[in-house]
Formats: C-alpha cells, sequence, structure tokens
C-alpha cells in the first residue's frame, strides 16, 4: 500500500507514529475513521503485530461494523482483529470468559434500560416508598451516574449524611440485591465489573498475552469508567492510540467528560499528540461559521480546521414571523434539494420542535425520517417473548417473571408446566425453534386481531423477530446480541430511502447531508433554557450548535422566529447568542416569506428507532 498517497501529512503521521502513546485530535470531517482503520491495517502488514491483538473500541456498533468491513476491504491480512466494537460489548465478551473470577455466573443476563427501571420500580415498591415522590428514572439515572463514576455502595455510605442519600442507598442497595438474584447486570455494571475484574494482576497478565494494541475512537465521549478501563488494557503504553475532539463532547448528561482528553497526559506523560485540521466534508463557509461560534469556549482545546472544498456559498438566514413559517421555509428548502436528489439534515434541540416543520412536510408531500421512534426490541410483543426467553436462560430473572404474570397467570401456570417438562432439552435448541414453541405452547398470538392494523404490525414484528433469531445458534448468543447490538441494525435496515432526515441534535452526532436547517435558534432553546445557569453548560451548548453546523457538506441554514408555540402558549423569543458569534459576512439573510400549503396526506413518515434520547427528554420524565 502506497501509504504517502492514501493519506495526508498528518494522517500519516498518526497511522505510522511508534515509540510512545498517542493522542490524535480530530476535528469534524477529517478522516478519523480512515486514521483508524490505516492504524490498524498498518500494524499487521507491517508486521508490528498479530491482528487478533488489536482492540478496537468505540461508541456505536454501526462504526465498529463499517471499520471492520474497511479493514477487511483494504487490509489483505489473514485472520481478524482481536477486536471491534463498543466499550460494553466488549466487557460483555470478557465477563463471560472470567466473570466467575468475581462471581458472576456465565449466563448472567444483560437488563436493558426498560429492565432496569422495572427493577428499579420493584425496589421502590418493596421498601414501600411513595412512586409519585421516589421517581425511579430519578433513581436510575444518579445511581447510573455513580457506577460510571466508579462510586460504590460503601463509597457513598461513608458521605451519605442527608435524608435523601440515605434513601438513595436504600433504593440502591435494593436494586442491586433484585439484579443479583435474578442473575442479571445492567449496561453500568458491565462496565464497572470489568474494572473490578481487569483490576485482578492475574487478569493484567492474561489482557498483556492477548492485546497488544488498544485503539480508542470518540474518546471525548469515555466516562470515567470506561477511562480507567483503557488505562487497564494498556499493558503497553507504547500500543495506545486513542481519537477524539473536545468541540464534539455532546454527552455530558449521560457522564462522558472530554477532560479525559487532557488526564491521558497525566497517566501517560510521554504521550504524543497529533493534530487533524484538514476537513475534508464541509466548506470553508461552513467551517469559519462554526469555528467563530466554538472559539468563544475556553475550557477545551479547539482545532482551526481548513477545508478540502474550497469556500462555498453563504449561510443563508430566515427569522420567521413564527414557527408555521419557520417550518414552510423548511418545508421549500426540501422541495428544491429532493428535486436535486441532494440530502437534507434538520436538526433542532428538543423533539417537541418536530411537530409544525412534519405537519409542513406532509402538506408538501415530502417523505421523510423521523429519528427518534420507539426502539424495535422495546416493542412490547417483541419484550414479552423475550421475557419467555430469558427464564429459560436464566430462570432466577425477577423481572421477566415479572412481565409473564402480567400476561395473565393461566398463561403463567401453562407455561412453566411446558417449562418443567422441558427445560434442558431447550437450551440445546436454537432461539427460533424456542420461539416457536413459545409462542405456539402460549397462544401468544391469540392476543392479536388481524382486522386491527396496530395488531398486524406487531405480528409483523414478531416475524421479524424469528427472522433475526435465526441467524444464531444458541440461546445466549441471541440474547446477549438484543442487548447489545441488533436494535441499532434494525434501526439501520428500516430507515429507508427518503431524502429528508429530521432528529435531534443529539442524534446526528457523527452523521452529514449535503445540505442542513438549524430551527429554533433562540435563547431558551439553543443554548437550552436549562443550560444557562453555568458556565459549564452553555459551552455544551455551545459544542452542539458546533456539532449541528459541521454536518452540512454544501450549505447550512440557520432560522429563528419571532415567537413561537411551546410551554402551553405563544412566546415571544429572542435570537440565539450564538447566531452573533457568527462572523457576519458568512451569513446572508432570506427575504422571502413562506406561506402555509393546504393539507396533503400522501407523504410518507418513517419511524427509525434510535436508542439517542435527548438530555433534558430523560430529566423531563421524573
Amino acid at each position: 500500500m502506497n501509504w504517502q498517497k492514501e493519506l495526508n501529512k498528518e494522517q500519516l503521521t498518526a497511522v505510522t507514529h511508534e515509540g510512545s502513546p498517542l493522542l490524535v485530535l480530530a476535528g469534524a470531517g477529517s478522516g478519523k475513521t480512515k486514521v483508524l482503520v490505516y492504524r490498524a491495517i498498518y500494524l499487521v502488514n507491517q508486521q508490528k503485530t498479530r491482528p487478533e491483538e488489536i482492540v478496537l473500541l468505540t461508541f456505536t456498533n454501526k462504526a465498529a461494523e463499517e471499520m471492520k468491513r474497511r479493514v477487511a476491504a483494504l487490509g489483505n491480512m489473514d485472520g481478524h482483529l482481536g477486536f471491534a466494537g463498543t466499550f460494553h460489548t466488549f466487557c460483555a465478551r470478557v465477563l463471560r470468559i472470567y466473570g466467575e473470577k468475581i462471581g458472576l455466573v456465565p449466563n448472567f443476563v444483560i437488563y436493558d434500560s426498560d429492565d432496569s427501571e422495572a427493577a428499579l420500580k420493584l425496589a421502590v415498591k418493596k421498601l414501600a416508598l411513595d412512586p409519585k415522590n421516589n421517581k425511579p428514572g430519578m433513581f436510575l439515572h444518579i445511581i447510573s451516574r455513580l457506577k460510571n463514576d466508579l462510586v460504590t455502595i460503601e463509597d457513598l455510605t461513608a458521605s451519605a449524611n442527608d435524608e435523601f442519600y440515605k434513601k438513595l442507598l436504600s433504593v440502591w442497595r435494593a436494586y442491586d440485591d433484585i439484579l443479583m438474584k435474578a442473575n442479571a447486570v445492567d449496561f453500568d455494571d458491565l462496565l464497572v465489573k470489568s474494572v473490578k475484574l481487569l483490576s485482578l494482576p492475574s487478569m493484567r497478565e492474561k489482557i498483556a498475552r492477548r492485546y497488544s494494541q488498544i485503539l480508542v475512537d470518540e474518546y471525548q465521549d469515555t466516562n470515567k469508567a470506561q477511562f480507567v478501563l483503557t488505562k487497564l488494557l494498556v499493558t503497553n503504553p507504547n500500543g495506545l492510540m486513542v481519537v477524539g475532539d473536545a468541540a464534539q463532547a455532546i454527552y455530558s448528561f449521560r457522564g462522558a467528560d472530554f477532560r479525559n482528553l487532557t488526564l491521558l497526559s497525566t497517566e501517560f506523560p510521554n504521550l504524543t499528540t497529533v493534530r487533524l485540521p484538514r476537513n475534508y466534508r464541509s466548506t470553508q463557509t461552513i467551517l469559519s461559521a462554526a469555528y467563530g461560534v466554538i472559539a468563544n469556549n475556553t475550557n477545551h482545546p479547539i482545532l482551526k480546521l481548513e477545508a478540502d472544498k474550497g469556500t462555498g456559498e453563504k449561510i443563508e438566514m430566515i427569522e420567521a414571523i413564527d414557527e408555521r413559517e419557520e417550518a414552510a421555509y423548511v418545508m421549500k428548502t426540501a422541495e428544491g434539494l429532493v428535486s436535486r436528489e441532494g440530502t437534507l439534515g434538520v436538526l433542532y434541540r428538543t423533539n417537541a420542535q418536530s411537530r409544525a416543520i412534519e405537519e409542513a412536510l406532509i402538506r408538501g408531500r415530502i417523505d421523510y425520517k423521523l429519528v427518534g421512534g420507539i426502539r424495535f426490541y422495546n416493542r412490547a410483543e417483541i419484550k414479552d417473548l423475550l421475557a419467555y426467553l430469558r427464564v429459560i436462560y436464566n430462570p432466577p430473572d425477577t423481572i421477566s417473571w415479572e412481565r409473564i404474570e402480567k400476561l395473565g397467570k393461566r398463561n403463567r401456570v401453562k407455561f412453566e408446566e411446558w417449562l418443567g417438562n422441558n427445560n434442558e432439552s431447550q437450551l440445546g435448541k436454537s432461539p427460533r425453534e424456542v420461539l416457536e414453541e413459545i409462542i405456539e405452547e402460549t397462544g401468544y398470538l391469540g392476543r392479536f386481531d388481524d382486522r386491527d392494523e396496530a395488531d398486524v404490525a406487531r405480528v409483523e414484528n414478531i416475524k421479524e423477530l424469528l427472522a433475526v433469531s435465526s441467524e444464531f445458534g444458541k440461546i445466549g448468543e441471541f440474547l446477549e446480541s438484543v442487548a447489545l447490538i441488533q436494535s441499532e441494525e434494525l434501526a439501520d435496515k428500516k430507515a429507508g430511502n427518503a431524502s429528508v432526515t429530521m432528529m435531534t441534535i443529539h442524534a446526528a452526532k457523527g452523521l452529514e447531508f449535503d445540505e442542513v436547517v438549524i430551527v429554533g435558534l433562540e435563547e431558551g432553546l439553543l443554548p437550552h433554557s436549562r443550560s444557562l445557569m453555568q458556565i459549564e453548560d452553555v459551552e455544551e451548548e455551545r459544542r452542539l450548535m458546533y456539532v449541528a453546523m459541521t454536518r452540512a457538506k454544501t450549505k447550512l441554514h440557520l432560522t429563528l422566529t419571532r415567537s413561537r408555540l411551546m410551554y402551553g402558549g405563544r412566546q415571544v423569543s429572542s435570537p440565539s447568542r450564538f447566531l452573533s458569534e457568527i462572523p457576519q459576512e458568512l451569513l446572508r439573510l432570506a427575504q422571502k416569506r413562506y406561506e402555509e400549503r393546504d393539507v396533503d396526506y400522501d407523504a410518507r413518515r418513517i419511524i427509525v428507532e434510535e436508542e439517542t434520547k435527548a438530555d433534558f427528554d430523560e430529566i423531563d420524565s421524573w
């Protein structure tokens, strides 16, 4: 491979680096995926290591699959990478093999967010607490943050000196007891227990023998547990390479801490830093505008990006009368772009902003994808059948038994009788065979009316579940895939071919579109009203703006309104402070007024199931 031909100067420096741990500060659109892929290929092709000694950690299965595909296509290597996937998937794999060293039974089940909340509700109930005043979602969020910060129950016991934290301790103990009796772990436990496991000297030796190269993507999105986990995996410091960009750190509400990028130099004093300033996605106008905004942040390093494309068009801004005129502008923009077979991303701060835009697109008969629908594996009929499957695999699973109980006591008795006679033989069958028997024995399909469109859709979902399960030979493998991988892949399959995509800015991270419209650039929306009190929070909102702007390839549109229907009434709006941070010579004010059209309901609305939640959506549910 001609490395000089394939890579620019900075990319080549990163890919061929030797002799010290490496931090790559990769700006938006600078080819960070390419650098990670070529780094893996370089290490193998130059005989620096064997492919099975390389661990590639990412934050989404989609990114991992893309990297594996590119390594396989370009690498010309014998064997596969030792691991390529998410932190959680890696942890699940390690715990399956070695978890008994810390008392974890290998056939543990992984509770998703719904299962965890159900367990938390049960904990609140067991403690006889009023769920109205003791929101399970609130407790779960706090416990999750504590776990991700590697705070233990014992740590909290030593510092809990007020009534709330004493109550929190009781709930946490009850919750953990429920998980333990169910032989279950939640997503946070995968990280915490892996840190505990890999802290054992014997495990460090095993890791040292097995993995010599640790490559980590999106390092600005790591939390404390992931930071410590990375450190424990690195038995050969010169084999560490992390890629990140503090300017794109937008997940602090999940516990992510961009400061991990700077903490690396403390852990590894001889750390080398390489910057990737060349952008291959956007025009220079878009990059200069985005830099004008992000340069106002002072708490993290900022890259000034240089476009490979040229100057490009000015950024178009419209001050609409209200959200209806704003939506009409979006519809008109979409109409023109669809006719040119381009892609449009419509990005907003909160999901509530999508309603008026959806209505306008329907009127304009424009197909669109709405990211953020109900995830496939969160659908009631799917969770019902998986509950049956999980108690076959792991009989102590209390939460799954409770779900089965809610489907009817007679059904549970019938299922238990069947299971009592067949349990051992079921474990030897394929997941599809077992699911088909469960459906038959429980008469599950009898719950649905084929004259009801919603029920027909539910039956179709069950068929989809059977199809997916047929790809696995063992129940345990299928259940682990459900928890960690499959929901994301199914979201992509259902995405459709619509040219217009609507989503929150949080959900847009890592994506790109020919053109982007950022709507609702008003104080209280972006930046959000709950982020105005602390400098750190305002800076995260500014990073959100930066991420949204750098999704655009050729043209960027910005909208604001003079008034907006929100919070139960019509509010007078003030322009977002971020607009004044954009160099004014890069903006062009749109003068034309856009009118609403009569309704025409022929447009298709494609729901894309996504796991990404906006930060305040979760908090509001408390």
